[in-house]
């Protein structure tokens, strides 16, 4: 079985550039709730257990995909003193990412750090004739974990949050 956790090793712990790709924490129950009511204890930063979470603007803690991905593991929520998080058999979050004209692989340059970096081969790359193969992105295989955005050597993939709440989405 492989240990998730130790995917990053071999990552560079620092990117030189200057994107960032920064989202709220995973299973909140909305946005709004969040920015009410979060105390900014730092409780849900000591329990992540990759280390994903940051303290963000205002001091809020957000989620830095440049640092790892989220492995699910639903600590921060258990952590939080606060109600601000739903179930953990919910949906953690709704991610929509895309792979704009920046990729390696779209200047005919072989690269596949985003598909080696996706456990649930979301992103997976189709040979072409004439030139290298190019990513496809399969929204329903991804689970929004962030593995994609870290190893691109380009930053060509950004992800985004839904602005709609999960919960409104459900019904």
């Amino acid at each position: 079985m492989v240990d998730n956790r130790r995917r990053a090793f071999m990552r560079t712990p620092f990117k030189s550039t200057a994107k960032v790709s920064i989202q709220p924490l995973p299973w909140l129950k909305d946005v709004s709730t969040f920015t009410d009511n979060c105390t900014r204890c730092g409780e849900c930063i000591k329990a992540c257990e990759t280390s994903i979470i940051k303290q963000g603007d205002g001091g809020f803690p957000s989620v830095d995909f440049n640092s790892g991905e989220c492995t699910f593991c639903y600590a921060c929520a258990d952590a939080c003193p606060e109600p601000l998080f739903l179930e953990e058999h919910a949906q953690p979050w709704q991610q929509i990412i895309s792979i704009d004209d920046a990729c390696l692989a779209k200047k005919s340059v072989e690269c596949r750090s985003c598909a080696d970096a996706c456990e649930t081969q979301a992103i997976r790359f189709r040979l072409s004739v004439g030139s290298v193969a190019q990513p496809q992105f399969n929204r329903d295989d991804c689970t929004g974990c962030g593995a994609c955005l870290s190893p691109c050597p380009v930053d060509a993939i950004t992800m985004q949050t839904n602005t709609k709440t999960i919960t409104e989405q459900q019904l």
